[in-house]
């Protein structure tokens, strides 16, 4: 493939991003809970160990999968999508508006831009 539409670029953007926020956060835990603020240890490394774990996963799907225009690297991407909407809009139902609109706002241009056309093409070859 010569060129990325700018469609998968943006989706893998989007994917990048919130594998660096899941990174980010898992970090957080840990540091947390290092510095003894966490209530149950055992729970926060679990969150910890998660976290690190999804956000690498997300950046080898964009940078891996949609990047290199690879097929596999959509079906993930799509699942985070769908999977954030619900969480989004949960966020925005508990007060939290400030954290679940932008939330539900990234899913949309994420999941938008995974199923544009182009990157339909890019990635499987067919328009």
């Amino acid at each position: 493939m010569s060129k990325r539409p700018l469609s998968l670029v943006v989706a893998a953007v989007v994917v990048a991003l919130e594998g660096l926020v899941a990174v980010g956060l898992g970090g957080y835990v840990v540091v947390e809970t290092l510095r003894g603020a966490a209530g149950d240890v055992t729970t926060a490394i679990a969150e910890a160990v998660f976290g690190l774990l999804i956000g690498a996963g997300l950046l080898w799907v964009a940078w891996g999968g949609l990047l290199r225009a690879e097929r596999w690297g959509r079906a993930p991407a799509v699942l985070t999508q769908i999977f954030m909407i619900p969480v989004s809009v949960t966020l925005i139902q508990s007060d939290q508006p400030q954290l679940g609109i932008p939330l539900l706002v990234v899913a949309l241009v994420g999941l938008v831009s995974l199923l544009a056309p182009p990157t339909t093409h890019a990635l499987i070859g067919e328009d």
